[in-house]
């Protein structure tokens, strides 16, 4: 993914000048959690209707508050604050707003294949026999979970692939919009969870799980993953979704989906990272909201507590508000210390796999650290820090990449070359595959080159933080960026 368009970076828009137009515009509103909620221009009401949507429309169109995206949950028309503005003048012109265009040709296809795996996938309590249905729910750890929930949430089992299937139904009609697989792989005694979806992550903005969610549901608990929220909605009938990428990150284009709820409680996973994370997301979803569960050995992810027979209602009551006031106690601190301390590990940051040496200098990549890495021109900078970042990034962290010195397509080329680990000229024939499998990193390219306006750049930083979660920003190299006529000003 690019960042931001090329045709320059994305305006910025405030809340106020949001607020100010829609009441010049006589549009009616009302101010939620991370969203302005206001009566769709995209569901064509009656020919008689007066040009602002009419005050007793259903409030289904929500413009974000930090960036003014747009998002109508009724007919799943998006866009930037710009598209919303537009809409509004063809409007004026009694032009009715379009409709939400067609799927894109590969996304139709991912979504025949999608339906294809999903006619073939049994539901797990039809197998076979129940020796091989418990064999297949010891295998992914869900011995505990009943019939009745995986029913319930529509899990299915495809056995030619060994794995889990998950389905993703549009909120808005029930079809099926998409698939998450899950299998299971063995590397010595540990156990991995292998994760494939269809159509792939871009378009894939599900929240499994949401068309459980009734209206009148006013509490929720988002987990990290998919049997989480079968375990925490089976041990306390809360009603519970998964996010689709975990803890890596909250697309900003599922925030409308969760506005209706006054309390919501982030249970991401058991270990530091999702703590993190937890508290990254707490902010775009607003802290006085939201509540955290803190990992820790009598916390782990729902599914463990689950299978450990803990009382995950009670782990839940013991959840911690988000926001915290200006001034605090070493009680309110007491449980964090601990948790660092038995983390050591973990709190010196996430690893490097290929830099062992690394790992001892700088112990792992740490959010709010900054590290500049020196050398005289052609001694290889950019080349290890593709590789450095490139580490990372295969472990989750979600990446930036600002590079004034080099264009982004030899710099993609260079990542991907060090991501195969092989010379894909002389293989041509595997680049697809290796694409393919790049392209589902979290990993993102500015869309500068040569000298910038600092602010220009920060300004696109910080809506990538936003937008796409971004723990990792690297920038190559900073006499670029800085130019020759900012030497007078603080640097």
């Amino acid at each position: 993914d690019v960042l931001p368009s090329p045709e320059g970076p994305v305006p910025s828009v405030s809340i106020t000048e949001i607020r100010q137009y829609l009441r010049a515009q006589g549009i009616p509103f009302h101010d939620g959690y991370s969203c302005l909620h206001t009566p769709s221009l995209f569901t064509n009401g009656r020919e008689d209707q007066p040009l602002p949507p009419a005050a007793g429309a259903p409030y289904t169109l929500f413009i974000d508050k930090t960036t003014g995206s747009f998002l109508c949950t009724a007919t799943l028309a998006e866009g930037t604050w710009q598209d919303f503005q537009a809409n509004v003048e063809l409007r004026h012109r009694g032009i009715p707003a379009p409709s939400s265009e067609e799927p894109e040709e590969d996304t139709r296809r991912a979504r025949e294949d999608a339906r294809c795996i999903w006619d073939r996938a049994l539901p797990l309590w039809e197998l076979l026999d129940e020796d091989e249905t418990s064999k297949t729910k010891a295998m992914f750890g869900i011995s505990l979970v009943t019939d009745a929930t995986l029913k319930r949430f529509g899990v299915r089992y495809l056995r030619a692939a060994k794995s889990l299937v998950f389905p993703w139904f549009s909120p808005r009609d029930a079809t099926l919009k998409g698939l998450k697989l899950v299998r299971v792989e063995k590397k010595g005694d540990a156990i991995a969870y292998v994760e494939e979806t269809l159509p792939r992550f871009d378009s894939y903005r599900n929240l499994f799980g949401l068309p459980l969610v009734g209206r009148r549901d006013t509490e929720l608990v988002l987990t990290g993953w998919e049997l989480d929220a079968l375990a925490l909605h089976q041990a306390t009938g809360v009603a519970s979704l998964a996010l689709p990428r975990g803890a890596t990150c909250l697309p900003p284009v599922l925030l409308p989906y969760l506005e209706q709820f006054k309390r919501i409680t982030l249970w991401l996973g058991e270990d530091l990272r999702s703590w993190e994370a937890a508290k990254l997301f707490a902010r775009k979803l607003s802290l006085k909201r939201c509540s955290l569960v803190r990992p820790g050995n009598l916390q782990p992810r729902p599914l463990e507590a689950l299978n450990q027979g803990l009382n995950l209602t009670k782990i839940l009551r013991a959840a911690l508000p988000a926001s915290h006031k200006s001034i605090v106690s070493f009680r309110q601190l007491r449980e964090e210390v601990f948790g660092e301390l038995v983390n050591t590990e973990q709190v010196a940051g996430v690893k490097w796999a290929r830099f062992p040496e690394l790992n001892k200098l700088l112990k792992g990549h740490r959010r709010g650290e900054l590290t500049v890495f020196t050398g005289p021109t052609g001694s290889g900078k950019t080349t290890f820090i593709s590789e450095y970042a490139l580490d990372l990034c295969m472990q989750g962290v979600c990446t930036l990449w600002g590079s004034f010195e080099i264009n982004n397509v030899r710099l993609a080329k260079i990542m991907l070359t060090q991501f195969a680990a092989q010379r894909l000229e002389d293989q041509l024939e595997l680049y697809d595959e290796w694409a393919d499998r790049f392209e589902d990193l979290p990993l993102y390219f500015m869309t500068f080159h040569g000298q910038q306006n600092i602010k220009t750049v920060i300004d696109t930083m910080q809506h990538a933080v936003y937008v796409y979660d971004i723990t990792h920003v690297v920038v190559d190299n900073l006499q670029f960026m800085m130019g020759h006529e900012h030497l007078s000003v603080d640097r």
